[in-house]
């Protein structure tokens, strides 16, 4: 990721990395808990809260090229169920792990006389920005890899009734008469063929009765 405007280091996702120097193999671990920032997650799908409470732990270290960033973000993730629709809740643990690169250093380590000459090897490369990084992209990435695509509110789940929509976790009993639609029709033309008979047995009862009348 290329630089471009400048950071703000009072934005919690946004880490200072001076006091590492450019000594390589200096070392910082940092603790922060900060507040998730909008569409953290799959959207539509499951996902972070915005404003919810994100703990993250990293360990920050110094290389030739840049600074090593390497972390952990825990939170509690939102959603719904993809088979009974209920919602849930699941607990994310996301692992991530990024160079940060000087701006002004090469994949080597050499100082280059100006970052940025090749536009596509910088928008897979991330920077440092006056001994500055921003956290935001790569927890955004870590985390969606971390959520499931199709979350579930027990791995047994059995959804929901086909025919009614009725939860079956709910009524692990329920069930429906299975109509074979072979006999179905041959259980409709049964009905037809009894109601004819008594069509016709109705109409020679009229007959019978004229004669008792005489």
């Amino acid at each position: 990721m290329a630089p471009n405007a400048r950071l703000d280091h009072r934005n919690p996702l946004v880490f200072d990395t001076h006091e590492l120097g450019r000594r390589p193999g200096a070392l910082q671990r940092l603790t922060r808990s900060i507040e998730a920032p909008k569409d953290l997650g799959i959207q539509g799908v499951v996902g972070v809260p915005e404003g919810a409470p994100v703990e993250l732990e990293l360990r920050l270290e110094s290389v030739m090229e840049g600074v090593l960033v390497t972390g952990t973000a825990r939170a509690q993730a939102e959603g719904e169920c993809v088979r009974c629709l209920e919602p849930l809740q699941l607990d994310v643990e996301a692992d991530f792990q990024e160079l940060f690169t000087y701006p002004d250093a090469d994949d080597r380590g050499r100082v280059i006389a100006e970052p940025g000459d090749d536009a596509e090897d910088d928008e897979d490369r991330f920077f440092l920005e006056d001994g500055l990084f921003d956290l935001e992209p790569l927890l955004r990435d870590a985390v969606v890899l971390a959520l499931p695509m199709q979350p579930v509110c027990q791995e047994d789940c059995p959804g929901l009734c086909a025919e009614c929509g009725a939860r079956l976790a709910d009524d692990p009993d329920h069930h429906h008469d299975a109509v074979d639609i072979r006999w179905a029709a041959l259980q409709g033309l049964a009905g037809t063929m009894q109601d004819g008979e008594k069509d016709e047995m109705s109409g020679a009862e009229p007959g019978v009765d004229e004669k008792q009348e005489k």
